[in-house]
């Protein structure tokens, strides 16, 4: 899920060609890059506050990236200050679960309630391949 190739292909359904850079290490800086409407890089910048592998990984955003820079004081950075992004794991009888929890500001709420559907879809089959290509 965390990996940069895997990631790249269940992000892919939020903003095709994502990616991102930096470290999953709690306290670290990372971002989430990718294009905006104009085709300039932007993005979220953020920290890790938590990553407990294989049970919780919880983001904290600091601002945005606009044209490839960091931006924690606009209008539009403002609206992310502060706010999270949490992954919980949970595995019962060898399935494993993910839950997502996020804050979102009102106007971006209705692409999330669609396309995380998809993301996890996609992670779920990224999972479901990678296991029988191991087992």
């Amino acid at each position: 899920m965390l990996g940069d190739e895997t990631y790249r292909q269940w992000t892919d359904v939020f903003n095709p060609g994502s990616y991102y850079e930096g470290s999953w290490d709690k306290g670290s800086e990372i971002r989430f890059i990718g294009s905006d409407d104009t085709g300039a890089s932007g993005g979220m910048l953020g920290t890790i506050v938590e990553n407990r592998p294989n049970e919780f990984v919880s983001i904290e955003y600091s601002g945005m990236i606009i044209e490839g820079v960091p931006d924690t004081t606009s209008d539009a950075a403002k609206t992310v200050v502060g706010t999270h992004e949490n992954y919980s794991f949970s595995e019962e009888d060898g399935v494993t679960t993910v839950t997502v929890e996020m804050d979102s500001d009102d106007e971006y709420a209705a692409m999330f309630e669609e396309s995380w559907p998809v993301a996890l879809d996609k992670l779920k089959e990224l999972s479901e391949t990678f296991t029988n290509a191991h087992a």
